[in-house]
């Protein structure tokens, strides 16, 4: 059911599915969008000390690393505005995860916040994650991207002239 679809993909149709569709379809934001910078600015700031980044077949994990035998994974954000669509992003990893027969925890990290919450695949989670897979196969399926909304998130986004130029 994952085709196409990545953590990424998760996070960005749960804030703005219009962004999934112009990633989809290979349409790139500004990559030197000043907020894009100072996400990997602040990752490398926390955590440059700990477990790196890895990145497998659709997803770009930010940190891993073993606690206590356990595998963990985390999510590195700069706030937790999209906290939800941020847990669904790390649910996606360890549904993939699983799917290889690799067991482990998740987390989201806001350090900015100097917050962390763990994130588990439950029956629930996991059923509403197969939903959102689903409506991210409709939007990057669709002939059209859909069409632009003004949210809260449109001033910080790198794909924003595509939607208001």
């Amino acid at each position: 059911m994952s085709d196409g679809v990545t953590g990424t993909l998760v996070w960005q149709y749960l804030v703005c599915p219009r962004q999934v569709w112009l990633m989809s379809h290979e349409i790139e934001g500004e990559q030197e969008h000043d907020l894009l910078a100072e996400g990997r600015q602040i990752q490398e700031e926390y955590y440059q000390r700990s477990a790196r980044e890895v990145s497998l077949p659709g997803m770009r994990i930010d940190r891993i690393r073993r606690e206590k035998g356990q595998l963990v994974i985390s999510e590195v954000k700069k706030s937790s505005r999209y906290m939800r669509a941020a847990r669904l992003q790390v649910c996606y990893y360890l549904w993939r995860l699983q799917q290889e027969g690799v067991q482990a925890k998740g987390e989201v990290l806001v350090p900015e916040e100097r917050k962390r919450e763990v994130v588990e695949l439950t029956p629930e989670a996991q059923a509403e994650l197969e939903e959102v897979m689903r409506g991210i196969q409709e939007v990057m399926q669709a002939e059209r991207p859909p069409d632009a909304r003004k949210i809260r998130y449109c001033g910080s986004c790198a794909y924003e002239e595509f939607c208001w130029a």
